[in-house]
């Protein structure tokens, strides 16, 4: 089960139903291909709107929005606010035994309004083109990648993710300046299987009763 190419499949799909989204940043990919031959790292990296739309959509749609972890030994985790017990107390601070499972709710996180604003749910590639909310920089998440936990934090974040955003951008760069994306009709369904994974409700079933994975576009020339 890829990330990268989940991660894409849903880029591809939220483009095909944000038209004018997809139109700004084709127009940004081919005027930055105009400028030179090839879009290197540097020209890629160096792309707002490349970069606000695969941030939003990491940060709204995670590929992995869980992630189970265990506890090698006792531990006291912080709380960023207090919570009251059932007999009254408030706590600020728990205690984490050795071997306990910790599920660890990456989209909650990334969808939190006390950090994002009220609009967290919400994709809105634009709100990385101007400064974010005090309150991003003030929650200190421990994620590597700009202050959401999609690729996880600390010594067992994912070691290959400036490796698979640069992927990405190279095969959207790629594929935007030649087609365009539009939706096919069918109703799109992402299934949590460990990843989440687009099928539609005319995919076929498997012998074990799972539908199988499809995200049907319409491809036309740009």
């Amino acid at each position: 089960m890829d990330t990268m190419s989940n991660a894409l499949a849903r880029i591809l799909h939220l483009l095909s139903t944000n038209p004018d989204v997809q139109d700004k940043l084709r127009d940004e990919i081919c005027s930055a291909r105009n400028e030179g031959s090839d879009l290197d790292y540097e020209a890629l990296s160096s792309l707002p709107y490349l970069d606000a739309v695969m941030k939003e959509t990491l940060r709204v749609y995670p590929p992995l929005p869980f992630m189970s972890r265990e506890a090698k030994r006792d531990a006291i985790l912080p709380l960023s606010t207090p919570v009251t017990t059932a007999d009254g107390k408030i706590l600020n601070e728990i205690l984490v035994p050795r071997g306990t499972r910790i599920l660890v709710s990456i989209i909650h996180c990334n969808h939190d309004p006390e950090i994002w604003g009220s609009d967290a749910s919400e994709w809105k590639p634009e709100r990385w083109l101007s400064p974010l909310p005090d309150s991003v920089g003030e929650a200190r998440v421990p994620g590597i990648y700009s202050h959401m936990l999609t690729f996880l934090g600390g010594s067992r974040a994912c070691i290959g993710f400036k490796f698979s955003q640069l992927e990405m951008k190279v095969v959207l760069s790629l594929l935007l300046e030649s087609f365009k994306f539009a939706p096919s009709g069918q109703d799109i369904i992402w299934k949590w299987n460990g990843i989440v994974q687009p099928t539609t409700k005319e995919a076929q079933m498997s012998a074990e009763g799972d539908k199988s994975l499809a995200l049907p576009l319409k491809v036309s020339f740009a």
